[in-house]
């Protein structure tokens, strides 16, 4: 009796639980695409020091679009720019530069591309938006990597890999270094004298403003530190709650952190939503200001991921905080 009573409970439970707080089963988005670049980022700071801006989508002015860039590693010796290659098999270089790679999970033979062909133009791009920004960079302060942080990734003769190229084995045994300046970037300008260290801080100061305000893609943070890029679309849900969410748009919003709280025993998630002003070029925050908004959890967020264009349903009670790029 008293099992069939706490059988019939359960059930209810479980079933008013999926009505009210939507699923809860944890997305996996893996370790590849965003996750990857977030998770070099943060080992390239915690190294190195400096800062690591991810996901950028910088202004081409040749060919009227935006060059995306996964991360730039900015220390007080200089910048890189890395790109970040998660691929797995084995990696061979063909006469022209292309990566010919083996052993995937489908057992075929995939092609890239030569890799160092587009680091270079990237950081040709990145050197003009910073010139049309105000800061040229003295030769040299500005280099490329490529990483491959899979560890299923190896290389067959590995010396006919360029220098630029960080294999997973040597990703892995990449170390703190104790000179003031790491050997991680390549040409690294030398400190010597105050003027010549000021002059770097000074850099680095003006690199970091015109970074942290660079368009970049939309991300998501989502529970179990997981992380998105690509486009925020628009907000899916109950007429009520979408109405509620009309203003959150790009020209007004740049961020939106999301607390869960509960009304009447039902899933609710507290918006704190940051108005501020979207020119990047401006250093002026003076029209900042926070509201909330709270709304149900079961609201969906679609998203276009940056590196399959999928577009993703993603409810809020599984998301931690949105950024939007003006």
């Amino acid at each position: 009796m008293w099992i069939e009573v706490i059988s019939c409970v359960v059930v209810i439970y479980i079933s008013v639980r999926y009505l009210f707080f939507g699923e809860q089963k944890p997305i996996d988005f893996g370790f590849t695409g965003s996750n990857a670049l977030f998770a070099v980022a943060h080992r390239l700071q915690t190294l190195y020091g400096g800062k690591a801006y991810v996901g950028l989508r910088i202004p081409d002015p040749d060919t009227a679009s935006r060059q995306s860039i996964d991360l730039v590693h900015v220390t007080k010796g200089g910048a890189v720019v890395v790109s970040v290659i998660y691929a797995y098999g084995t990696a061979s270089v063909d006469g022209d530069g292309t990566w010919v790679f083996t052993g995937g999970s489908k057992h075929k033979t995939d092609r890239l591309q030569d890799p160092i062909v587009e680091a270079k133009r990237q950081v040709a791009v990145l050197e003009s938006y910073l010139e049309q920004r105000g800061v040229t960079l003295p030769d040299g302060y500005l280099s490329y990597k490529i990483v491959c942080p899979n560890p299923n990734f190896r290389t067959i003769h590995p010396d006919y890999f360029p220098p630029e190229v960080v294999t997973y084995d040597q990703w892995a045994q990449l170390k703190p270094e104790k000179k003031s300046i790491s050997g991680w970037i390549k040409g690294a300008l030398p400190l010597r004298g105050s003027d010549k260290s000021e002059k770097h801080e000074s850099i680095q100061q003006s690199l970091g403003f015109i970074l942290s305000t660079a368009p970049m893609w939309d991300r998501l943070e989502l529970n179990n530190n997981k992380h998105l890029l690509g486009e925020f679309l628009e907000f899916k849900g109950k007429n009520d709650d979408v109405t509620a969410l009309r203003s959150i748009k790009r020209s007004k919003v740049s961020r939106m952190i999301i607390q869960k709280t509960s009304m009447f025993g039902l899933a609710h998630s507290k918006l704190q939503v940051l108005y501020a002003p979207r020119d990047y070029r401006s250093e002026d925050t003076s029209g900042s200001e926070w509201n909330e908004v709270t709304v149900r959890s079961s609201t969906e967020v679609l998203f276009q991921l940056q590196e399959t264009a999928k577009v993703e349903k993603i409810k809020l009670s599984s998301i931690v905080s949105m950024s939007l790029s003006p």
